[in-house]
């Protein structure tokens, strides 16, 4: 787990970002721009064996630890090896000025 001002400083660095949050929240909160937006309960699509991902670092938000920590072990779990995840999730993101775009509920 790292801190938002951490996290922005690594997608900055290159890491890929993920959002797994539902698609009613990201509606209600907003999003994150050029955040991959993941079904933590379908890694496989996009974070399987062929991942263009792989070897990239990774850092996971959602909408609280309890969802993202599990993705990010998921991960660890699939040989990715740089795997983070937001510690307070994409309200912690927001607040601390990262972008994000204005929600669509």
């Amino acid at each position: 787990m790292v801190s938002a001002a951490e996290a922005g400083r690594r997608v900055e660095a290159g890491a890929v970002l993920i959002d797994v949050r539902s698609a009613p929240r990201r509606a209600a909160d907003g999003t994150v721009p050029g955040a991959l937006i993941v079904d933590r309960n379908h890694l496989s699509a996009e974070f399987g064996p062929d991942s263009p991902h792989r070897g990239r670092p990774v850092v996971v938000v959602c909408g609280s630890v309890n969802g993202s920590g599990p993705v990010a072990a998921a991960l660890l779990g699939r040989g990715f090896s740089d795997v983070v995840h937001v510690d307070g999730g994409f309200a912690a993101w927001a607040e601390a000025g990262l972008p994000t775009s204005p929600p669509t509920a």
